[in-house]
């Protein structure tokens, strides 16, 4: 274990890959992000908000609970097999997708990918943190976090683009068959398994164990279920952009393209900027970077209903981006900060399962109150909760100031 070394430019390489792979990873969710009203109305007859989102509530379950029981398996098992794993699941998703008969073969599909993503995403955040030690660890989620919702966007304006110029199927999901073939051939063959970083991090470690991970991330420890809550609502409105957005675009008149594009900038701002947001969580306040990274996120929100023109909605989606690129990264680095090396896998799968609970819980409550009282109502909603979850993390939190030589134990911050 001598030869071993922590640290972002010892790991370069491996990073690099594990990176270039969790691009691929974001693809898949692009896939479906801007096409998907559309799909579901032209290729099956569905027009209730509700049954609408039913896939994207499909998608957070499953994914929430794989991220959960991946945290807790990738010390037995080894980050590798359960990357690995979760793109083989993920080829048959885009051939679901292109032959479904009915809407539950969709939702089905959703579901698989809920499962896939929750392996793959979970698994190359644990491996980078693993790669890196404690100095560079906002940097490697903010690169981390780059990649993946970079490439969601990227993808989502293409799939939108091909769906305008071919229709919403079969051809968009093409794109999802090489993403998905070309993700498990990286792994396959480039990947290493990281655990022996954690033992080499673990034999200098002095961070107190948590008595209970899921109680204490979940409820417990104010610093940890504060960022936990933050993590789930922003996901929740997440879950409400990806359903909801692109049917006000549609009842505003924007055609395909164009809903590709307004609906891309909000995850490229995001995944852009995290880039840069990252890093900053080595340096800054993170209790004030997920603060006003909340507050902005609502405020964004709640702006929707009032903006009709395509330079008002490409602010907004802008301003949401960036409000999310502040937490994104931003959660992950307090998340594995807080904890020892050896709980550090179970605690964020604790946390992602929540986070990713938001998904389902966001298109559930949204779809719900648009059916009841209309659209606009539940993006208030939306946006309401989450100003009242940049409150929880202002006034609940606790700021946690590390270094690589130096950890004050969240315990001792809260007394």
């Amino acid at each position: 274990m001598k030869h071993i070394k922590l640290g972002l430019k010892e790991n370069w390489k491996q990073f690099t890959i594990l990176v270039i792979v969790n691009a691929f990873v974001g693809g898949m969710i692009g896939m479906e992000r801007t096409i998907f009203p559309q799909f579901a109305n032209i290729e099956f007859g569905v027009a209730s908000k509700t049954a609408l989102l039913s896939f994207i509530t499909a998608f957070g379950i499953t994914k929430a609970f794989t991220n959960y029981f991946t945290g807790r398996l990738a010390n037995r098992f080894g980050r590798k097999n359960l990357l690995l794993f979760g793109w083989f699941l993920a080829i048959p998703i885009p051939f679901l997708l292109i032959y479904a008969q009915s809407w539950s073969w969709v939702i089905f599909a959703n579901m698989l990918l809920g499962v896939s993503q929750g392996l793959t995403w979970s698994s190359t955040v644990v491996m980078k943190i693993d790669l890196v030690g404690e100095k560079d660890r906002g940097f490697a989620m903010g690169l981390n976090e780059f990649a993946g919702y970079f490439a969601l966007g990227l993808i989502a304006f293409l799939s939108g683009y091909v769906a305008n110029r071919y229709g919403v199927s079969p051809y968009p999901f093409y794109i999802g068959i090489f993403i998905s073939v070309v993700g498990f051939m990286l792994t396959f063959f480039w990947v290493k398994d990281t655990r022996l970083f954690v033992h080499k991090e673990s034999v200098s470690d002095t961070k107190e164990h948590l008595d209970n991970v899921f109680l204490e991330t979940t409820f417990k420890n104010k610093t940890l279920s504060a960022v936990t809550q933050a993590g789930l609502v922003s996901n929740l409105n997440d879950g409400m952009i990806w359903g909801l957005f692109p049917i006000v675009l549609l009842s505003l008149g924007y055609n395909t393209e164009n809903i590709g594009i307004l609906t891309a900038i909000y995850p490229t701002i995001w995944g852009i900027g995290q880039l840069f947001t990252g890093k900053m969580s080595d340096v800054y306040s993170k209790k004030a970077m997920l603060f006003w990274g909340m507050l902005l996120q609502g405020v964004a929100v709640l702006a929707i209903p009032f903006s009709e023109s395509f330079f008002q909605l490409a602010v907004i989606s802008a301003i949401l981006g960036f409000g999310t690129a502040l937490v994104y990264p931003t959660f992950l680095a307090t998340i594995a900060q807080a904890t020892s090396p050896k709980q550090r896998a179970e605690c964020i799968g604790t946390f992602r399962l929540w986070r990713d609970l938001g998904y389902a819980f966001g298109a559930f409550i949204s779809g719900i109150t648009a059916d009841m009282f209309g659209v606009e109502y539940a993006i208030f909603l939306i946006g309401g909760l989450t100003v009242i979850s940049s409150l929880i993390i202002k006034f609940r939190m606790r700021e946690v100031r590390t270094t690589a030589k130096e950890f004050i134990p969240v315990k001792m911050l809260e007394r």
